[in-house]
C-alpha cells in the first residue's frame, strides 16, 4: 500500500513539472501525460505490466464525466451563443459525417470488415474537449470571430454522439438487434430530460435552501454530477449529454460560492486529465502499434487532412464563415481521451475485432495531438487568427481580471432610486468615492449634501475588483437578436439594482450617458 502510494505520489509530481515545461518544449502537456505513461509501462524503462482494459475503462470513464460536466459548467453561454448554432452543427452532423467518411475509407479503401469499419469510425469522431481547451489555455489562444467558444462547445459538446454511434457499432458487431432511430430516440431524449432536471433541482438546492453546510457546496456538487450521469445511463439514456447539459445549466447560474466550486473542478478535471492521459500510455504496448501502423497512420492522415477539412468546410462555408476560419477549425480538430477511453469500451466488450483497435485508435490519437496541437498556435498566428489583445479564459464563466476601471460614470435616468437623493445617503458600491457629477454642461464636485437628480452621470472611483467584496461587474456581449441592440440606454427601463457602467467597442471604451446607442458586438459591462 505505502509502495502504491509513492509510486502515484510520483506519477503526480511528474506530471506537474511535464505541464510546467511543456510550454518551453514546445509540446501539449497531454502528449508528455501519455509518454510518461509510455514510459512506466511493459515496453518502458519501468516495465510494470498493465493490460487490464476493464479497469482502465471503469477509471477513464469516471474522469471523463467530470471533465465533460467541468467543459459545460465552463462554457460561458453570453459568449458562446453566436457561435452556439455553428458549434452544434459540428458536433452533431459534422461528428455523424465524420464516422461515416471515416468508415468508408476503412472499407472500400482499407478492406477493412463493414462493421468494424464503422466501429473505428464512431469511436474517433469526436474532437477531445481535454485536449481542445488543454490547448488553447495554455498558449492563450483567443481567436478572431468567435472561433475559441467554437471549438470548445462543439469539442464539449459531441462526445455523446460518438457515444451512441460506437454503441451502435457495437450491438452491430455483436449480432444484437436493435432499432437504431429507437436507440437514438431514447439516448437523446432521456439524456436532455435527466440532464435538465438533475441541473434545475441542484440549483434549486444550492440557491433556495439552507440544507448545505458550509464547504459541503462541493461535495453536493459531484453527488449531482455523479447522479445525472447514473440516472441517464439507468434509463438507457446518453450519460454523456446529459452530464454535459447539467454543467452548462449550472455553470450558467449564480451559484453561492461559485468561485470556489470553479477552482475546485478547474484542479479536478486536471488531476482527471493528467490521470486519463497517463493510464493510456500506460496501457499501451509500443511493440503492439508496430503491427497496425500502416493502418492506423493511412487512418490518422485521412481522418486530419481529408475528413476534417470536408466536413468542417461543409458546415461553415453556408454560415458564411471565411476560408482562414475553416482551415483553423480544421486544424483544430484534436482526437484524445474521448476516442481512446470508446475504444477501450469496445476492447472490454469482449467483441471479436480483427484489428487491435485500441492501439489503432492510439496511434491516432498520439498522432492528432501531437502534429495538430503542436501546430494550431502556429497555424493561428499564420492565418492572423489570434486575437493580440484577447484573453481565452474570458470565455470562461467566472473568469475575474483585475480591472482597469478607476472610474465609472453612472447614468441616473428619471426615477431611479437615487434620484433627489443626497450623497451622503446613497449606498456606492464599497471603497468607491463620487468624484463629480455631470449635469447637462455642467460639472459639479460634490459634497455630502449635493443632491442628485434626474440625467445626473455621477462619476464614482472604485477599487480593483475583488470577487469577495460587494462589487459585481459583468459583460454581456449584443448580438444580433439582442434586445438591447439599437437602443439608447435611457430606454432600457433597467432595475435599480443594475447599471451601466462600460461599452466596450472594438478598440474603444466608452463611458455611457443615457443617449449612448448599444451597438450588435458590443460588450456591455453592467454593475449589479
Amino acid at each position: 500500500m505505502v509502495a502504491m502510494l509513492l509510486f502515484v505520489t510520483s506519477v503526480i509530481l511528474l506530471c506537474i513539472v511535464a505541464n510546467r515545461f511543456s510550454g518551453k518544449l514546445g509540446m501539449p502537456a497531454l502528449l508528455l501525460f501519455m509518454a510518461l505513461g509510455m514510459i512506466f509501462g511493459s515496453d518502458g524503462i519501468f516495465k510494470i505490466s498493465f493490460d487490464n482494459y476493464e479497469i482502465t475503462e471503469k477509471i477513464c470513464l469516471v474522469a471523463l464525466v467530470f471533465i465533460i460536466f467541468y467543459g459545460g459548467f465552463g462554457t460561458k453561454w453570453e459568449i458562446a451563443r453566436p457561435v452556439a448554432v455553428k458549434s452544434l452543427a459540428l458536433s452533431t452532423v459534422g461528428t455523424f459525417l465524420t464516422a461515416m467518411l471515416t468508415c468508408a475509407f476503412c472499407y472500400y479503401i482499407l478492406h477493412i470488415d463493414f462493421v468494424e469499419s464503422f466501429l473505428i469510425g464512431a469511436v474517433i469522431s469526436s474532437t477531445d474537449a481535454a485536449s481542445v481547451f488543454s490547448i488553447l489555455r495554455s498558449h492563450n489562444l483567443d481567436l478572431k470571430y468567435g472561433s475559441a467558444s467554437l471549438l470548445e462547445l462543439e469539442s464539449g459538446s459531441n462526445d455523446p454522439i460518438a457515444y451512441m454511434l460506437t454503441m451502435i457499432g457495437l450491438a452491430l458487431l455483436s449480432g444484437e438487434k436493435i432499432s437504431v432511430s429507437v436507440m437514438l430516440f431514447t439516448q437523446i431524449v432521456v439524456g436532455i430530460f435527466v440532464g435538465i432536471t438533475v441541473a434545475v433541482l441542484g440549483c434549486l438546492i444550492i440557491e433556495k435552501t439552507e440544507v448545505l453546510s458550509e464547504g459541503f457546496d462541493t461535495i453536493f456538487v459531484i453527488a449531482i454530477v455523479l447522479m445525472s450521469y447514473s440516472v441517464a445511463e439507468l434509463l438507457h439514456g446518453n450519460g454523456f449529454l446529459s452530464v454535459y447539459l447539467t454543467g452548462i445549466l449550472m455553470g450558467n447560474r449564480k451559484l453561492k460560492n461559485k468561485i470556489s466550486l470553479v477552482h475546485f473542478f478547474d484542479a479536478l478535471t486536471g488531476m482527471a486529465q493528467m490521470a486519463i492521459f497517463f493510464l493510456l500510455g500506460l496501457l499501451a504496448f509500443p511493440h503492439k502499434i508496430l503491427p497496425v501502423f500502416p493502418l492506423a497512420l493511412a487512418i490518422a492522415v485521412f481522418l486530419t487532412f481529408v475528413v476534417r477539412p470536408i466536413v468542417v468546410t461543409l458546415i461553415l462555408k453556408p454560415f458564411k464563415c471565411s476560408i482562414k476560419q475553416c482551415i483553423l477549425v480544421a486544424c483544430a480538430g484534436l482526437r484524445g481521451a474521448a476516442s481512446i477511453v470508446f475504444a477501450m469500451m469496445a476492447m472490454s466488450s469482449g467483441a471479436m475485432l480483427q484489428y487491435d483497435l485500441y492501439h489503432i485508435v492510439f496511434f491516432i490519437s498520439l498522432f492528432s495531438v501531437l502534429l495538430q496541437g503542436s501546430l494550431l498556435p502556429f497555424v493561428a498566428k499564420k492565418l492572423h487568427m489570434i486575437e493580440e489583445e484577447g484573453n481565452i479564459l474570458k470565455t470562461f464563466n467566472d473568469y475575474q481580471e483585475e480591472s482597469a476601471i478607476t472610474m465609472i460614470r453612472f447614468f441616473i435616468p428619471k426615477g431611479h432610486s437615487w434620484e433627489n437623493k443626497m450623497i451622503q445617503k446613497v449606498t456606492f458600491p464599497s471603497g468607491s468615492l463620487a468624484l463629480m457629477i455631470k449635469r447637462a454642461e455642467e460639472t459639479i464636485i460634490p459634497k455630502g449634501n449635493t443632491i442628485i437628480k434626474a440625467n445626473d452621470s455621477v462619476i464614482l472611483s472604485v477599487p480593483e475588483y475583488q470577487a469577495a467584496s460587494d462589487i459585481h461587474l459583468r459583460e454581456i456581449t449584443i448580438d444580433k437578436s439582442h434586445e438591447w441592440n439599437g437602443k439608447n440606454i435611457e430606454e432600457l427601463n433597467l432595475p435599480d439594482h443594475i447599471l451601466i457602467a462600460m461599452l466596450k467597442r472594438g478598440e474603444e471604451n466608452i463611458i455611457p450617458s443615457g443617449k449612448t446607442v448599444i451597438l450588435e458586438n458590443d460588450i456591455v459591462v453592467i454593475y449589479e
